[in-house]
């Protein structure tokens, strides 16, 4: 069993950056991706960044550059600093845990089975 609990989120100024935090407070040796997901009003939930326990990162086009995902094992914790914040990337930000699947899905929330409660993020211009 995972539980993954968000924080970091707040309100920020165009330019600015923010580091988010998810603690993996059960780990499994199933678990095999860890994802951030985002959804903003009136748009659908779409992956950020993803990592695998090997190591191998992926991020949507949107965020390639701005944003960085890492997992620190011993601290039981996946972050998400976030660089260049723009008003676009105003939106609630959830982690995410699955077992398994391909790199080219990973970043599709189909198979994912557990979820954060999510952390605000606005920015604003």
């Amino acid at each position: 069993q995972v539980n993954l609990v968000e924080s970091g989120g707040g309100s920020v100024q165009a330019g600015g950056s923010l580091r988010l935090s998810c603690l993996v407070s059960e780990d499994s040796p199933n678990t095999r991706w860890l994802t951030w997901f985002r959804q903003a009003p009136g748009k659908e939930r779409e992956g950020v960044a993803t990592i695998h326990y090997h190591g191998n990162t992926k991020y949507s086009d949107s965020v390639k550059g701005r944003f960085t995902i890492s997992h620190d094992i011993t601290k039981n914790t996946l972050y998400l600093q976030m660089n260049n914040l723009t008003p676009e990337d105003t939106a609630m930000y959830y982690c995410a845990a699955k077992d398994g699947g391909p790199m080219y899905v990973a970043l599709n929330e189909g198979g994912y089975k557990i979820w954060g409660r999510g952390t605000q993020v606005t920015v604003s211009s």
